[in-house]
């Protein structure tokens, strides 16, 4: 599954590049984020942080398409668990992810400042016993220092039998 995923970026993104010679505007961001575990993983994993790569296309004046990636680290968690009186310590080992998805963003209006949007795709498991699974990210970003960086919150799963997510605030520099 991983090899199709990863073969469907690669033509997706050599499709893309020969498609920017007819379109007015291109960007690549690149930051960081970092943030809180929610949900059926909290009480084995707090904190996370990432790195976030996209590049994207305008394909009309209020809409930007593109490909993401990154990688994704949520730090595990010490547990003691108390049964029949005896405590046992539990250390989990973190989780990491690298997203492989197609991205958008849209831009409500001209000179507005903020945009909204969301990612999608698969969740490469980087660790062992974590085989990864399909990824959604809807995020807000706020245009700072005249459009040339962007703070944004987003809400990272990672969807199997189970959920894996995140609340994140990240940083982005547009190159």
């Amino acid at each position: 599954m991983k090899k199709y995923v990863i073969t469907l970026v690669l033509i997706f993104s050599a499709i893309a590049v020969n498609a920017q010679r007819n379109v007015d505007r291109t960007n690549f961001r690149a930051g960081v984020n970092g943030g809180l575990v929610l949900g059926d993983f909290s009480d084995a994993y707090s904190l996370n942080l990432g790195l976030d790569l996209y590049h994207h296309w305008g394909v009309a004046k209020a809409l930007d398409i593109g490909i993401t990636t990154g990688f994704f680290n949520a730090f595990g968690e010490k547990e003691t668990v108390t049964a029949s009186g005896i405590a046992i310590e539990t250390e989990f080992d973190n989780i990491q992810f690298l997203p492989v998805g197609a991205s958008f963003r849209v831009y409500p209006g001209k000179n507005v400042g903020f945009k909204f949007g969301g990612d999608i795709g698969y969740a490469v498991g980087l660790n062992e016993g974590n085989d990864g699974a399909v990824y959604f990210r809807p995020s807000l970003g706020i245009d700072l220092r005249q459009g040339t960086s962007e703070l944004n919150v987003s809400y990272f799963a990672v969807n199997d039998d189970l959920t894996f997510s995140s609340v994140l605030l990240g940083y982005l520099i547009l190159f």
